[in-house]
């Protein structure tokens, strides 16, 4: 589906003191960039921001970083944030792919994929953020004991991450295949748009979350 533009977008986010400019340069130094030493999480691809600003709400003591590629999406984020003006969340509009420049081995301790673009051409799965590409860059990125959180309603999606994970360094923690069904699994758990969306519908959601080992 093509994203519809949003007139202003660019400036809005080039302009907003929530939106870091030249990431890489930050790299090994983000407890200076929000000024304290508070656990790093990052959720990439954070679409509108919800997810993460309910995140950053119910958490204060954890600084959360959005990776979003799309303007269109992003700079609702944006707005949301300078309403809300919490001084443990920031912005990235940058592409997933670069990560590694952006963060040093252990910086980030958390990583959130929620409703990740499926990419269902086989000549694309390179590109799927739970693909075997991207699980060796969350592995150089996170520390032991580090985590991977992923949601979905797509189930080939998820079956093919599923799949990914186990022949990872990642250990399969936890797996469900209908999220909110689940008295433990969905007690706190904070939706994105896509899946109060989704969950409208009747679609279970599914939930894998990864620990990377020793």
């Amino acid at each position: 589906m093509r994203l519809r533009k949003v007139q202003g977008a660019e400036e809005k986010i080039s302009e907003s003191p929530f939106c870091i400019k030249d990431p890489a340069e930050k790299k090994g130094q983000w407890q200076d960039v929000f000024k304290n030493k508070a656990p790093l999480h990052l959720e990439i691809g954070m679409g509108k921001g919800k997810f993460l600003l309910e995140k950053a709400m119910s958490q204060p003591k954890i600084n959360f970083l959005g990776l979003e590629l799309h303007e269109s999406v992003l700079v609702r984020g944006v707005e949301k944030q300078e309403e809300a003006e919490l001084d443990n969340l920031l912005f990235l509009r940058e592409n997933a792919e670069s990560i590694e420049e952006f963060f040093e081995p252990g910086e980030i301790g958390h990583i959130y994929l929620n409703f990740s673009d499926p990419w269902p051409k086989d000549r694309h799965k390179k590109r799927r953020l739970t693909g075997g590409v991207f699980l060796a860059r969350y592995d150089r990125l996170l520390p032991a004991g580090g985590i991977v959180e992923f949601k979905t309603d797509n189930k080939d999606l998820f079956d093919f991450s599923l799949e990914e994970a186990e022949n990872s360094p990642f250990r399969v923690d936890t797996v469900s295949y209908d999220l909110h069904s689940d008295p433990v699994l969905s007690q706190g758990n904070i939706m994105t748009e896509y899946e109060e969306r989704f969950s409208a519908k009747g679609n279970p959601i599914c939930y894998l979350r990864l620990v990377k080992g020793e």
